[in-house]
């Protein structure tokens, strides 16, 4: 007999949680969407006629008393997934804080202390780790396809000079906002998944937008120094008048790996398409990154086809890991520790750029 699947709450209804949430918990056969915090619907936006047999509450407080629940999703603004966390731990639910964890690399601690404290998970919606260009990037240097890696470059880099953004909230100076916390904190963690944490970091935050009123960071550079001389680089720009967008460019002793244009996830998500549907995640060939190696000392470039994904390699694979975490059967895919670390090299990096030099991690 099938166990009974586990209830989920999502506290806030924005596009977040419509995109890349309630789609991935659906086709979790192990969860069920239950209930939802939404302040404040509106007859265009309103997650209890949207979503049949939903629980609609409009506090985190009413939601966290009810002991139905078994999980609680924070897809909020930054600077409220402390309180927000802290709350539902406290409850004793398992816990999912979408990215950036938290604003500081303390908060991070405190809610992982409080999650072992009370028995409970908690995890991050760290999603890109499923990338599945990224996933492809991790097995040619899992074969040592490249051999030694030199230099390292991941890009989010957009061609948006003005600020006009259906999401304000990020336009804002705020803990937890900017650049290197929104799209940063993604680069960070799949470059510490791939090589561990640096020996140094240098960084370079500020807006390369003339029309900035919030005064906040829309760009970012980070320099990773590791100890084998090779050094990632982390580029999130808004100002890249380019119809290719450059994603990776990673260079070895035997050959290299060049990818543009992102992930097709959050575009097939955005759309309507789960994963599951014909198509999901995949990859067009014109998309393909471009491997050069040199196996008889002669450079040699060919396309290097993105890897397909599969049920364990999509995005899901974030609910269903902590699906089975929390039924005792395995561990999250992405631990609170690790992405508490990313926080704190997004700190170092902060420190690095407002003083002007190279910081020991």
């Amino acid at each position: 007999m099938a166990s009974k699947p586990f209830n989920v709450g999502i506290i806030g209804y924005g596009a977040a949680t419509k995109v890349f949430h309630i789609p991935l918990i659906e086709v979790t056969p192990e969860l069920s969407l239950y209930a939802i915090v939404q302040r404040h619907p509106t007859p265009e936006n309103d997650a209890s006629k949207a979503i049949p047999g939903i629980k609609s509450y409009r506090t985190t407080e009413e939601m966290v008393n009810d002991d139905s629940v078994d999980i609680v999703v924070i897809t909020t603004t930054p600077p409220t997934h402390f309180e927000l966390a802290k709350l539902a731990l406290e409850n004793g639910k398992h816990v999912l804080v979408e990215k950036p964890f938290v604003p500081t690399s303390s908060e991070a601690d405190q809610l992982i202390a409080l999650a072992k404290k009370h028995h409970k998970l908690l995890t991050v919606y760290q999603n890109r780790r499923f990338d599945t260009d990224f996933l492809t990037l991790q097995s040619l240097l899992q074969n040592n396809t490249l051999a030694r890696i030199v230099e390292f470059e991941s890009h989010f880099d957009r061609y948006k000079p003005s600020t006009a953004t259906s999401k304000p909230w990020k336009t804002i100076t705020q803990p937890g906002g900017g650049a290197i916390y929104d799209l940063g904190s993604h680069l960070i963690d799949q470059i510490v998944v791939l090589f561990g944490l640096p020996r140094k970091i240098t960084a370079f935050l500020g807006s390369q937008r003339t029309e900035n009123p919030g005064g906040y960071d829309d760009s970012c550079t980070v320099l990773m120094h590791y100890a084998d001389g090779m050094v990632a680089t982390v580029k999130v720009a808004v100002v890249s008048p380019q119809v290719e967008q450059l994603r990776f460019w990673v260079r070895g002793e035997r050959g290299s790996y060049k990818k543009y244009h992102e992930d097709p996830q959050e575009e097939h998500l955005t759309s309507g398409m789960r994963p599951g549907d014909p198509g999901f995640g995949i990859e067009p060939e014109d998309r393909f990154g471009t491997l050069t190696t040199a196996p008889n000392s002669t450079l040699t470039s060919a396309p290097c086809p993105t890897l397909h994904p599969t049920t364990d390699t999509t995005y899901q694979a974030i609910y269903t890991q902590f699906a089975a975490a929390v039924a005792g059967k395995g561990d999250v895919a992405v631990k609170a520790e690790e992405s508490r670390e990313v926080i704190r090299l997004i700190e170092l990096a902060k420190r690095s750029s407002d003083e002007g030099r190279t910081v020991d991690v």
